[in-house]
């Protein structure tokens, strides 16, 4: 039994517990919804306000973001096409699907790995956003694993990739400088 194999298979536990949450009609509609706009809506929306909110020096800040997601968009597409994991539902009968997958493989999560990313680089310029960003991102990792797309393994490490990509794009840029 490979490696990917044996985390599976003790993952499985843990995704129960966190699919059951996704049984209650509410709680699947809240992050069902999350979830969707964890697809792009949310952070394409917000990359299109800053400059109108925080005015045009904000500007560069929109493009590191859409910069970020840009760099993290072949290294999410070639985990996935590599690691070949199946998604959970597709591992055990007793994990329901909620939503429908945008692919088919579940390592890593790209959801969380933008979320992460874009999260990282907005709070570098602006913390001010803290208090939307953080729990926001917080519930897109959350909705992945409670609608049965993702394992946890996949959201951590989508956490872990989107955080490192967003920080190396802030240290070449040799550091920020709040607005």
């Amino acid at each position: 039994m490979g490696l990917i194999q044996r985390v599976t298979d003790a993952e499985i536990p843990v995704c129960l517990v966190f699919n059951r949450m996704g049984h209650r009609r509410l709680i699947n509609r809240v992050f069902a919804v999350v979830s969707r706009l964890g697809d792009g809506v949310f952070w394409y929306t917000l990359m299109l306000c800053l400059p109108l909110i925080h005015g045009m020096q904000a500007l560069h800040v929109s493009l590191h973001m859409a910069l970020v997601g840009l760099l993290c968009l072949p290294i999410y597409k070639i985990l996935k096409a590599t690691t070949g994991r199946d998604r959970p539902f597709r591992h055990s009968r007793d994990i329901s699907l909620n939503v429908a997958p945008l692919d088919r493989f579940s390592f890593p999560s790209g959801h969380t790995l933008h979320a992460v990313a874009f999260t990282v680089v907005l709070l570098a310029w602006l913390p001010v956003w803290a208090w939307l960003v953080l729990p926001f991102t917080l519930m897109v990792a959350l909705s992945r694993l409670v609608l049965g797309l993702h394992y946890p393994t996949d959201v951590l490490a989508g956490a872990a990739i989107g955080a490192a990509v967003a920080l190396g794009s802030l240290w070449w840029m040799g550091g920020v400088v709040p607005l």
